[in-house]
């Protein structure tokens, strides 16, 4: 051993005693990445589901009844033109990010939109930060960034009604640290630049906004004292309160008469129909009346509270939202959990049955105060009958999933806890069309769950929810058993009084070398082995366990102790996939721990230097024991920079891998790829990274991605799995491309990729709306080019055997189409031709082989598809210019059916013997009615020639005769075969088609059919014979013998 590598041993070694609980971490360097063009045509598909994630704002168009706008917490700002049936995003071309704080129209001009982004609800795990105000001045089409990058939270804009240029904004500020931002802004040039018109202390930020629809110089403004840390919610104090201006914002006064001194947040608006009125929803001190409804009648100088009952301001921070019928100045509509309505000014109230529930927004059409839009926890619903009846929440794929696991099914299901709704368990693909409400189901447990379960018997799941709660569920029998090691009801209470210390996101998980052994997370870490009857714990207090920080959750005006805080917990548990007993263990106070001897002792690994905050993920490398990443998201300290460590040693010593992402883009999970060892993906708060070099250099693979945050990444079956913070689940199939590229590939003139086995699918679809998206129905084939080639692209698909199944051409050509009659464009054959641009090229073969023989004049009702080949081993041949890549690809039967190899060989053979049939069919009417057309010119040309038109006439009619068995001559569109009944071809293609849906084994009926049809063929062929025999041969040799065209028998 070399001295310089002696001293370097004992300087670490020296550190390490120095520093006895932590670990050593060395700096990454930085290399070359990998040509994006190599993989930039990948794209995420949506699996959903279709279930409405949180809103926090809404608005309709006044003088449009059919179109709204609502923004996702996480998912960006959405558009209806059908009052609600369907929604489409509007935002993700051209936002950064995907929480919606407020979204205002303008009543002047509708194409102008204001949207500020980052929810006012500071939720501690579920809320992200905006960037600032976005505006359209295209009904939603196209947006600018228009300013306020750093404002953080923006609750609430408010548009002048006749002015689009001037508008304001309340900007509640940072959740997690006092900012100079917080306040009240206008521009007064659309945008282009803003104001801070309203500013009192650096915790004060705007809570809401309302103006007086006859005066639009008069504003009223609510500003809130407000904070987080990962243990306490800030909501209230001295400086907070109601202002109002009366000059457009230029001066402000403090509206005291009447309000608590202390206050909190507060929501307002002002009746349309009596401006003088002025409507307040106050959070005030929990242990007195100071918190309720307040009423102005004298346009704020005195206020009365007119109904203190808690429901109306209970869980301030997250609800307070309150709406005035610009109609009717009794009628007031307060939201918090229930949605309320009173009609008597404020005084008594009765519950609206909403869609979901958990209430934040309300828009009323000044014309018509039955038509309504509500945002909640569920999403946007649109009423036009005062709130009887609302559109549907299940079109709205903004679901906000915490984490993400899979099992190992055929095709694997992904589950989930959705926030403010169930968990899911969800297929990756579906078997008729798109990915539905049939495809999910709960799986116990709740909102924030962890899931754990045997990934390939998942019959029995176990799931967390709020305050730690755990459940064993039976999914065969939907029986449901709460299992938590020590059922202490925790609501209200502080975490130093509890026995078991669970996050709000407790986590469980299952052995991988024995599943039925299953982990829970407090501030210890408890082992079950008989399915949650009995627990032990196996590790001693695994946090910081700071007493101060475990009592009273929020304050000053309101207690927040709903477990969502407590803190110094276990927040990760991983049981390597190497070895049995060495267990990861990371809290949410920034600790990391691993036992080696399955919980006899713990050491202590946090990475020196390493910020406090969640240890959100770690990651076990699947190729090497030793190797393990931690993600540490520091964001509760107000901290977002990203921090990935890793160490290949157990913990002893650790590198930093996040050099060069975006400093201000904290890191949430960290994978590495199953197949490449150093490949990792990296899911971040605004987007998705990937490193080629083990982390030390990163670059997008956002690709299709709408900006949204990525809580969670799992890799399953070649897929890489993707739980989102606003919209839903998303996969990227296939990613065996990443781990098959280089730099050096890139200059190549063409470089194939071998894809992922495939399943064969029987009866898939397209999605309809409101669907997630399945794979491709087929392999999909992906090659790179490197610059652009006029020489023409071919792809040859290949049995295991080298037969040619299936050919492809970049070229046109006019035998590409069946042009027959009227069909529809459904009906027809056209052949659709590889692409071949310079960079990333992707084909899909459908798994079937070369189509019927396509000829004129002919109808075949289901199409001019080739049957599907059988599963088994392929290559696909790609080939352009001089160059030439084949790569090896399977494909796997599906998953429903039980054939063997025998049954598969005699439906392929049955298939191919019904195909040709078919064709040999078809290319004897072809050639018979050439033989027929060309018997017709001869007679225009010699028809004084009795030898000549004594055979031709009766040919002709034979020939017709003939072909009126084959095809259904009066055949012209799809309706026909209801009125003429369908002929040879079209009776052998239908037998082939069922052969080919029905799959292995080959029915009997189906055999016999074939085998009857061939017969009657055997017969036609016969006819055909002695037709040419008698008629069509003598004017063959008539022809020839004067020297003319001569016809070519059938």
């Amino acid at each position: 051993m070399s001295l310089l590598r002696l001293i370097k041993i004992a300087a670490i070694l020296m550190l390490g005693a120095a520093f006895p609980n932590t670990s050593f971490i060395t700096v990454a360097s930085a290399t070359d990445t990998v040509n994006p063009s190599l993989f930039e045509g990948k794209k995420y598909r949506l699996i959903g589901p279709w279930r409405g994630g949180r809103a926090v704002t809404v608005t309709g168009v006044k003088d449009d009844p059919l179109t709204y706008y609502m923004g996702a917490a996480g998912g960006g700002v959405w558009k209806t033109t059908n009052a609600g049936t369907t929604w489409e995003n509007v935002s993700d071309k051209d936002f950064g990010v995907g929480t919606i704080g407020a979204i205002a129209v303008s009543e002047s001009d509708s194409n102008v939109l204001y949207a500020g982004t980052g929810e006012g609800p500071i939720r501690g795990v579920t809320t992200a930060s905006g960037d600032g105000i976005y505006k359209s001045t295209d009904a939603g089409k196209n947006w600018q960034h228009v300013g306020l990058k750093t404002a953080g939270q923006i609750p609430k804009i408010r548009i002048h009604p006749t002015n689009p240029d001037i508008a304001y904004a309340a900007v509640q500020g940072n959740i997690w640290g006092p900012t100079e931002e917080r306040g009240i802004y206008r521009t007064q040039d659309g945008g282009q630049t803003w104001q801070h018109v309203l500013k009192v202390s650096d915790r004060a930020g705007g809570g809401d906004l309302a103006m007086d629809p006859t005066n639009p110089r008069i504003l009223y403004a609510s500003l809130w004292e407000n904070g987080r840390t990962p243990w306490y919610i800030l909501s209230g104090g001295d400086k907070g309160g109601i202002y109002k201006t009366a000059d457009g914002g230029d001066t402000w006064n403090k509206l005291e008469g009447g309000l608590p001194t202390m206050i909190g947040k507060v929501g307002l608006d002002v009746s349309a129909s009596n401006p003088n009125r002025i409507y307040a929803v106050v959070e005030g001190d929990m242990y007195s009346d100071d918190g309720g409804v307040y009423r102005t009648e004298d346009a704020g100088k005195t206020w009365t509270n007119i109904n203190s009952n808690r429901l109306t301001h209970t869980r301030a921070w997250y609800y307070n939202h309150l709406k005035a019928d610009p109609n009717d100045d009794n009628t007031i509509y307060v939201m918090n959990v229930p949605f309320m309505k009173s009609i008597d000014g404020g005084k008594s109230y009765e519950i609206l049955k909403v869609g979901h529930g958990d209430t934040h927004d309300l828009w009323i059409n000044p014309d018509n105060s039955l038509n309504m839009a509500l945002a909640d926890d569920g999403g946007a619903e649109i009423t036009f009958d005062g709130g009887k009846t609302w559109s549907s929440i299940m079109n709205q794929p903004t679901a906000q999933f915490y984490r993400v696991n899979t099992d190992n099914m055929m095709p694997y299901r992904i589950y989930g806890g959705q926030q403010d709704n169930s968990t899911v368990a969800i297929t990756s693909e579906s078997f008729t069309r798109g990915i539905g409400v049939d495809d999910y189901y709960s799986v116990g447990g709740g909102e924030s769950a962890h899931i754990a379960f045997d990934e390939n018997n998942p019959k029995l799941v176990y799931a967390t929810t709020i305050n730690g709660t755990l459940t064993e569920i039976d999914t065969e029998n939907r029986r449901t058993r709460p299992i938590k090691p020590y059922p202490q009801y925790v609501f209200g209470m502080n975490a130093e009084d509890l026995k078991y210390r669970a996050n709000w996101n407790a986590p469980v998980s299952s052995s991988p070398h024995d599943p039925s052994i299953i982990y829970y997370g407090s501030q210890y870490i408890l082992r079950s082995a008989d399915r949650g009857v009995t627990w032990e714990e196996i590790s001693p207090d695994l946090t910081r366990n700071e007493k101060e920080k475990q009592r009273l959750n929020g304050g000053p005006l309101t207690a927040e102790n709903v477990g969502a805080e407590f803190y110094g917990n276990v927040y990760t548990i991983v049981e390597s996939p190497h070895e049995k007993g060495v267990i990861w263990s990371g809290s949410d106070d920034g600790l990391v721990y691993v036992t080696r001897d399955n919980g006899g002792s713990w050491t202590n690994a946090t990475p020196r230097g390493a910020p406090e905050g969640m240890i959100n993920a770690i990651e076990v490398s699947p190729h090497d024991p030793a190797t393990a990443y931690v993600v540490v998201s520091a964001y509760k300290m107000n901290d977002i920079k990203p921090y990935i460590y890793k160490t290949t040693n157990y913990g002893d010593s650790w590198s930093r891998l996040d050099g060069d992402l975006p400093q201000d883009n904290f890191v949430r999970v960290v994978r590495e790829d199953e197949e490449k060892q150093g490949l990792l993906y990296a899911g971040t708060e605004s987007s998705l990274y990937i490193s080629f070099d083990d982390g030390e250099n990163w670059q997008s693979l956002k690709l299709n991605l709408p900006p949204v945050p990525i809580t969670d990444l799992t890799i399953r079956q070649g897929d890489l799995v993707v739980a989102t913070q606003g919209r839903g689940f998303y996969v990227l199939d296939d990613i065996a491309v990443f781990s098959q590229i280089s730099n050096d590939q890139a200059d190549k003139p063409l470089h194939a990729i071998s894809p992922s086995p495939t399943m064969m699918i029987t009866g898939r679809r397209g999605p309809g709306k409101n669907e997630g998206a399945n794979p491709p129905n087929g392999v999909l084939l992906s090659y790179h080019i490197a610059e652009e080639n006029d020489a023409p692209l071919s792809i040859d698909i290949l049995d295991n055997i080298g037969n040619i199944v299936r050919h492809y051409s970049s070229e046109e050509g006019d035998h590409d189409r069946c042009v027959i009659g009227n069909m529809s464009p459904r009906q027809k054959r056209k052949l659709t031709y590889p692409a071949k641009k310079k960079g990333m090229n992707l084909w899909t073969w459908d798994m079937r082989r070369e189509g019927i023989m396509c000829i004129d004049d002919v109808f075949l009702f289901s199409g001019w598809n080739g049957a599907k080949v059988m599963p088994g081993d392929y290559q696909a041949r790609i080939s352009i210019g001089e160059s030439e890549e084949t790569v090896p690809f399977s494909l796997l039967p599906d998953p429903r059916d039980s054939a063997t190899a025998a049954e598969y060989n005699i439906l392929e053979g049955k298939v191919v013997e019904g195909t040709s049939l078919l064709n040999e069919i078809l290319a004897t009417l072809d050639n018979t009615r050439t033989a027929r057309s060309q018997i017709k010119s001869l007679m225009v040309d010699h028809g004084d020639n009795e030898q000549l038109m004594a055979s031709a006439i009766p040919a002709i009619d034979q020939i017709g005769e003939w072909e009126k068995q084959i095809t259904q001559v009066y055949f012209q569109v799809l309706e026909d075969e209801d009125a003429w009944p369908s002929m040879l071809e079209v009776q052998v293609k239908h037998v082939v088609d069922v052969m080919d849906s029905a799959g292995a084994p080959v029915a009997n009926g189906a055999l016999q059919r074939l085998a009857d049809l061939k017969v009657q063929w055997t017969d036609r062929k016969a006819e055909l014979s002695a037709i040419n025999s008698s008629l069509i041969e003598p004017i063959e040799s008539w022809a020839k013998e004067n020297n003319l065209r001569y016809v070519v028998s059938p």
